[in-house]
């Protein structure tokens, strides 16, 4: 922070004071807020939509506008999530496995507002991190290798085994069939296709969201029109919770909601992963800590402010290689980046130096983007929730209409429809056969990074599969996941035992 100097400071302070850019700090957590619970309509989407706009203002202005879509369309995604089980972002899918069991308990505001304050104490976490020792960890970011991102990854994805309840071996199998999506398309070294089946259209391979709305939305449609089944009762009347009652449970949690913050964080500095895998990383450690009387997966506080906290701690970690070394940490900082050379600043080591009043005017847009995504989401979720008493007759349909027409608004393209179609009736088939759904979310998301890695990996070190044990980091990621089998597969295998002696 020596390199800010006191005018910079009160610039900053200047800047942000202008009642045009808090009026676009609002309007932007608004549109944040609106793409972000819609299904197929996610924060990066609406960035890259605004960005044209960006054109006729001022730097600060600019970031005040995308800045408030960023944070508020990170925490959005959950509304969907815990009203009716369709996570509106990858990130949120992690929510919605404890935050729907809180709505059909008759929580879903107590989920609502957990989530709200859970995001704003995951988001004020990470813009003092970004204040204090960006520099620093951007420069450890930068050290690490593919041989460290395959690491993380593969620890991402043992951490399936804490989110399936159930039997851990069709969690795995999930997982698998997640990653095994996620190869479909061009080969990113070759170029030669596959998986493809002659079709043009997924030489890019398959989005996420387009897995995501099939997997949850189109699948949870399809069981509310089963007959006969318990997912077609309506939900009971919901309990109004109250935000002291709410703030009570985080300070009783507060270790959780700090580790979960730390990891948000940290993961958000890291290019390339973003807050899908920290949501996913976050709820696993939850689940690794988890007490006696903890009910994970069927309406546990502790899940959703473990998810919440993490996702939106990303974003502050997510600028902290954007503004000290240039690099995005996620989609949407990518696109801020052309936002910034929009407007004729570069972003790099140089950027605190030569544009402090900028830095400084990020950081108090950040906290202000912050404190709207609080206003806007506990005053609008009295709205919200009221989709809770619309008829399944009514809202079955409604809700496989908007997201089809999501899924198609991506591309604007009818395949994408079909392709939601797919995974919706294959999301269906696997929670009719008890397999579980977010598993396979979380293969798709990490299939990429784990290929990726582990190819790059082995090409620089001659096909020495060593390289993995002999890098300290690395090597500790593995030991983290040898540790994490152990404490989950031991435990399930006696209790298994337990239940049935005769095998």
């Amino acid at each position: 922070m020596d390199l800010i100097q006191f005018s910079d400071v009160m610039q900053g302070l200047s800047n942000v004071a202008d009642p045009w850019v808090i009026t676009f700090v609002f309007v932007g957590s608004v549109i944040g807020m609106i793409f972000g619970a819609a299904p197929g309509l996610t924060a990066p989407s609406a960035i890259a939509l605004f960005l044209p706009v960006t054109y006729a203002m001022g730097p600060t202005s600019s970031m005040a506008l995308l800045l408030g879509i960023y944070c508020s369309g990170y925490f959005a995604g959950s509304i969907p999530a815990i009203l009716i089980n369709t996570p509106g972002t990858p990130s949120s899918a992690a929510t919605a496995l404890d935050g729907f069991a809180m709505a059909r308990a008759g929580e879903s505001d107590k989920a609502l507002v957990t989530a709200i304050l859970c995001s704003f104490v995951g988001g004020l976490f990470s813009l003092l991190l970004l204040l204090s020792v960006a520099p620093l960890l951007a420069k450890v970011a930068l050290s690490f290798t593919s041989v460290e991102y395959f690491a993380f990854a593969l620890v991402g994805i043992v951490c399936v085994a804490g989110i399936s309840r159930g039997s851990m071996v069709k969690g795995m199998a999930a997982a698998l069939i997640g990653i095994l999506a996620s190869t479909v398309g061009l080969d990113p070294v070759s170029g030669v296709g596959r998986f493809m089946f002659g079709e043009p259209n997924l030489m890019a391979g398959i989005p996420v969201i387009i897995a995501l709305i099939g997997l949850f939305a189109i699948a949870q449609m399809l069981l509310l029109c089963r007959d006969g089944s318990d997912d077609q009762v309506i939900l009971p009347t919901q309990r109004r919770a109250s935000q002291i009652e709410v703030l009570g449970e985080i300070w009783r949690n507060r270790w959780l909601a700090f580790k979960s913050a730390l990891i948000g964080s940290l993961i958000g500095v890291l290019p390339g992963t973003g807050p899908a895998v920290a949501s996913w990383i976050s709820y696993s450690d939850a689940l690794r800590t988890a007490k006696p009387g903890d009910r994970f997966g069927k309406g546990e506080i502790k899940g959703v402010i473990s998810c919440e906290v993490s996702n939106n701690a990303v974003t502050g970690g997510a600028l902290v290689p954007l503004l000290t070394l240039g690099i995005p940490g996620d989609p949407v900082t990518a696109v801020l980046i052309g936002a910034l050379m929009i407007q004729g600043v570069h972003t790099g080591p140089f950027l605190i130096q030569q544009n402090g009043d900028l830095f400084v005017s990020i950081l108090l847009l950040l906290f202000v983007s912050n404190v709207f995504m609080v206003a806007i989401g506990l005053s609008a979720r009295r709205m919200a929730a009221s989709v809770l008493r619309i008829p399944p007759g009514i809202m079955v349909p409604t809700i496989c209409m908007m997201a089809t027409a999501g899924a198609f608004s991506i591309h604007n393209n009818a395949f994408d429809v079909r392709l939601v179609l797919i995974f919706g009736a294959i999301g269906y088939l696997m929670v009719r056969l008890g397999f579980p759904t977010a598993p396979a979310v979380l293969g798709i998301v990490l299939g990429p990074i784990l290929e990726k890695n582990l190819r790059n990996a082995l090409t620089v070190s001659d096909m020495d599969f060593t390289v993995f044990f002999t890098r300290p980091i690395s090597l500790a990621a593995f030991l983290v996941t040898a540790m994490l089998l152990w404490l989950w597969l031991v435990p399930r295998k006696q209790t298994q035992g337990g239940k049935n002696p005769a095998g």
